[in-house]
């Protein structure tokens, strides 16, 4: 709410990639229950969409959802244009989409590459190209990286340089961006409570200690808070980077991993 007591987003539009699960449909909840019109980008999960747009326009939003794989930098400009032309503008990118991948550098195939690489930094680059090209000034682009971009994890190296080069991209982009009086920064989620998490978290331990320590426990050794993200929490990074809160911060990557060490 602002001081007045109107909502943070109120005529704002925001177009969240990623927006079925996780992180995403925690951003898309956020900037919904804040008073912005969401467009919600899935690849596959068109029923978990569906469910979310339901449940939050229980609470009043206006919220729609359309299939659009970040892969295909078509699909996005189409998930964008389908919000300027039900909302008839946009203020927000918030590109939430991306994918996991551990492997020794050995076993990388040219084919993993290109699909890592692909979603979580070709498709951000080109979502942002495509909001910037609606965005008004004011506008707000917020990407995700990762604080694997900036931390040495066994047999990661894969995913973290691509989360890396989203870094590098929001600090060239503000620039160009902030001439047109528009923000591009990025979130750097830690571990958070997702599915994904569920799926590779025992894979940011060291060889040497995976299997061997309950994650409970090693969370409590290497992190300040003890414990996983909820992605609510995360959630919130995104909407401070696209609230007038942000207003003089553009090229940054925002870490919220509970106090890493």
């Amino acid at each position: 709410m602002t001081s007045a007591g109107t909502p943070r987003f109120a005529g704002k539009v925001a177009v969240v990639t990623g927006g079925s699960r996780g992180i995403g449909a925690a951003v898309a909840a956020r900037l919904a229950g804040e008073g912005a019109a969401v467009a919600i980008g899935y690849r596959s999960g068109r029923e978990a969409a569906d469910e979310l747009v339901a449940e939050l326009k229980t609470q009043g939003a206006e919220v729609i959802a359309m299939r659009a794989d970040v892969a295909d930098p078509d699909e996005t400009e189409a998930l964008i244009e389908y919000a300027v032309a039900e909302f008839g503008q946009l203020d927000i990118l918030a590109s939430c989409a991306g994918i996991e991948h551990f492997d020794a550098l050995e076993n990388v195939t040219p084919a993993d590459f290109d699909r890592v690489y692909t979603v979580n930094t070709r498709g951000q680059f080109f979502a942002a190209q495509h909001a910037a090209a609606r965005l008004r000034a004011g506008g707000r682009i917020v990407l995700t990286s990762s604080v694997s971009a900036s931390r040495a994890i066994f047999a990661h190296t894969l995913y973290a340089s691509s989360k890396a080069a989203v870094e590098s991209m929001v600090l060239n982009l503000a620039p160009e961006l902030g001439a047109r009086g528009i923000t591009i920064n990025a979130i750097a989620p830690g571990g958070t409570a997702t599915d994904m998490a569920a799926e590779h978290a025992a894979s940011y331990q060291h060889p040497k200690l995976a299997g061997k320590i309950p994650m409970t426990e090693w969370l409590t050794t290497h992190g300040a808070l003890g414990r996983l993200a909820d992605p609510a929490e995360i959630a919130a990074g995104y909407a401070f980077l696209a609230s007038g809160d942000a207003s003089y911060m553009t090229g940054r990557t925002l870490q919220l991993d509970g106090g890493h060490f």
